[in-house]
């Protein structure tokens, strides 16, 4: 019986000259700074993986990191977002492009998807719709997708961010959703 490579190669499996060549030869596909097979369909699990082989177990795949994974976005943005519970006291590897920030997170808003945390979700819809910078087709599209996806509605989100009392970016988390889903901010929302 012939050993299987993993789905998901990287740097620490084989030198990377050897996966660049093996692409290059249509027998793999980059999967952010990974490879996979390209009998394997990029899923969920392929693309929380490639995250994963360079993510500490308490760091979480946040925001358009978090689209990625949950599949609302097809590119994995150039600098990944992620984030730790406040006193996790860890890094990104340094070879991982990425922006971390500490955050406070209940383990209700954190899934695991083949061992590595994403935030579920909601708290991705939340936090797109109250951190992004520039919320574009991009990121209106994404929050759309993870909407469908995870049977998520204006209320649903409006009540888990009138949960939390003096949460930044409240207002313009309200109105992004309410554009999105066709409906009028909440007016006592704040």
């Amino acid at each position: 019986m012939t050993p299987r490579l993993p789905p998901v190669l990287s740097a620490l499996d084989l030198p990377l000259a050897e996966l660049q060549c093996a692409a290059l030869d249509g027998e793999l596909y980059a999967l952010d700074q990974c490879f996979c097979s390209i009998d394997e369909f990029e899923t969920i699990h392929l693309r929380a993986r490639a995250l994963g082989v360079v993510l500490d177990a308490r760091i979480i795949a946040e925001q358009m990191s978090a689209a990625w994974v949950w599949g609302a976005i097809v590119t994995p943005p150039r600098r990944h977002q992620l984030c730790v519970a406040i006193g996790a006291r860890t890094r990104p590897h340094p070879s991982l492009n990425a922006a971390l920030r500490e955050v406070v997170i209940s383990p209700e808003e954190v899934d695991t998807v083949s061992g590595v945390s994403v935030t579920s979700r909601l708290r991705t819809v939340i936090d797109l719709a109250r951190f992004s910078e520039v919320f574009g087709d991009r990121e209106s599209a994404a929050v759309a997708i993870l909407l469908k996806d995870g049977n998520l509605d204006f209320e649903t989100c409006s009540s888990a961010l009138s949960a939390r009392r003096n949460l930044p970016q409240k207002r313009i988390a309200l109105e992004r959703l309410a554009a999105i889903c066709g409906r009028q901010p909440h007016a006592t929302a704040s």
